[in-house]
């Protein structure tokens, strides 16, 4: 028979394997809705002071506060994404068939900023294999067809499950209100159940709360703005598809040193090569004074040093978050990367706290 200990050691253990295996059943129950409940909570942090400041005001209505941080949020900034996510689907589309039609040739493009070039620079493309125009015409019919079976895959895919994206979104928005109202009891509840000592679950979650704030304000916030600020810029001077690229502007603004530049620069070239010579001027004007410089002057003002993570950090933790998880990752990477260092500083606040201690 077994003794009371090892009796008592083996039903432990079988309580924590059987707590192991019905979380991993939970996990793998709503997972489906990863990404809805991980919007939901980046949702619930970002505006919970909003909803703070709205329950000030009616202090016995917490469910009237959640009520209306959510519609806020719905006028502010789900509409208003819908909005832009059509049109840049139909600016798109429209793209893809003037590619097919023949409409917008890229070849007749790059000979024309080619002939635009300095004589010594054209003799240099010219040895580097950049003449041979027939070459150039297979390999820009090879990127289109590409191109359109990616987007007509992402197509088929999105049309297939509509009803899907619409079950998650109704279910983040559902999620949301009761993070938005009952998050801070949520949160105790959880540090109160992690395994690690009370400081240090604390510490995390504090940790937690900074990088997402700091990520989605440095990264989310600052894209949109160079984003809206590029879309207008490429408006003003004639472009087509200004909302499109607005947004590409926007998702390249994550890629630090050149951002934003990567869509703009070709832009300029472009219409100076064509003869636009003041539309090109506005669009170099637009991206060194204006558009670089919000990143320069919006980024220290809404992240600080809230992150404390090396920029290189950011940068590869980003594009790879990107490439695991889809637009996830630009805040779960930056996140795993500050948990990742946090834990380390503070096993090394032990061991020299442990190595104090031996010696004393």
């Amino acid at each position: 028979m077994l003794q009371g200990h090892d009796r008592g050691a083996t039903e432990q253990g079988g309580f924590l394997v059987l707590t192991a295996l019905v979380t991993i059943a939970l996990i793998l129950i709503v997972w489906p809705f990863s990404s809805a409940l991980l919007f939901a909570a980046l949702a619930a942090v970002m505006f919970q002071p909003l909803y703070n400041r709205i329950k000030l005001r009616r202090p016995g209505s917490p469910n009237q506060a959640a009520l209306a941080t959510l519609l806020i949020i719905t006028i502010a900034v789900i509409i208003p994404a819908v909005i832009i996510t059509s049109v840049v689907i139909e600016q798109a589309t429209q793209i893809i068939f003037a590619f097919q039609d023949g409409t917008i040739d890229p070849v007749a493009w790059i000979i024309q900023v080619r002939g635009a070039l300095p004589l010594s620079w054209q003799e240099y493309l010219g040895r580097s294999g950049f003449s041979d125009i027939a070459e150039l015409q297979v390999r820009a019919q090879e990127f289109l067809a590409q191109s359109a079976g990616v987007i007509a895959t992402y197509a088929l895919s999105i049309g297939g499950t509509a009803l899907g994206f619409i079950l998650s979104f109704g279910v983040g928005l559902y999620v949301l209100y009761f993070l938005l109202r009952d998050g801070r009891q949520i949160g105790r509840a959880v540090i109160a159940g992690l395994p690690v000592e009370r400081e240090i679950a604390e510490r995390l979650a504090e940790r937690f709360l900074s990088i997402v704030r700091a990520t989605i304000k440095g990264s989310v916030v600052v894209g949109i703005v160079q984003g809206m600020l590029g879309g207008l810029t490429f408006w003003i001077v004639g472009l087509p598809s200004a909302a499109l690229f607005g947004v590409l502007m926007a998702l390249f603004s994550l890629v630090p040193a050149l951002g934003s530049a990567i869509v703009w620069i070709p832009a300029a070239i472009w219409l100076l090569a064509s003869g636009a010579i003041w539309e090109g001027l506005v669009v170099i004007g637009s991206g060194v004074g204006i558009i670089g410089m919000a990143d320069n002057i919006l980024r220290p003002i809404l992240v600080g040093r809230d992150t404390g993570i090396p920029d290189w950090i950011i940068l590869v933790t980003t594009l790879g978050g990107i490439a695991v998880m889809g637009l996830s990752g630009i805040v779960i990477g930056p996140l795993i990367a500050g948990l990742f260092l946090a834990c380390w500083s503070i096993l090394q606040e032990q061991r020299e706290n442990s190595v104090e201690e031996d010696a004393a």
